[in-house]
């Protein structure tokens, strides 16, 4: 099992930037499909945002293409998520998720079993 530590949450003004970080109990290098998650208060958890570690494969929700970007730096089992442009509806408790896959199986689809405690991003108008 993988712990998952997120940070790097906040509240910015519509227009503005955050970068979340989650930091890994172990090396996800070429093992892990590793993911962004948020819910909104009153809606159901969506996928953001996914890697597969140590792999050139990402993909995006549609409605942060272009806005979000999914990295990592594996010499600090860290993923990233930096969020640009944001608006009010990116409003809600962001999650990282890591699930034990090989690269073909990395998806936003697949079902992830170790989650991060979440970190809060609240964007006001």
């Amino acid at each position: 099992q993988v712990q998952l530590v997120e940070s790097g949450g906040g509240s910015v003004q519509a227009g503005g930037s955050l970068r979340l970080a989650c930091v890994a109990s172990v090396n996800t290098y070429s093992k892990y499909c590793m993911a962004w998650f948020r819910q909104a208060p009153g809606k159901e958890r969506e996928g953001v945002a996914v890697l597969f570690s140590g792999g050139s494969f990402t993909d995006y929700q549609d409605t942060v293409k272009g806005r979000f970007s999914i990295s990592e730096d594996n010499a600090k089992n860290t993923l990233y998520l930096q969020m640009n442009s944001l608006t009010v509806e990116d409003t809600g408790m962001y999650y990282c998720a890591a699930e034990k896959t090989r690269g073909w199986e990395c998806g936003l689809g697949i079902d992830f079993d170790d989650w991060g405690q979440g970190t809060q991003v609240t964007v006001s108008s």
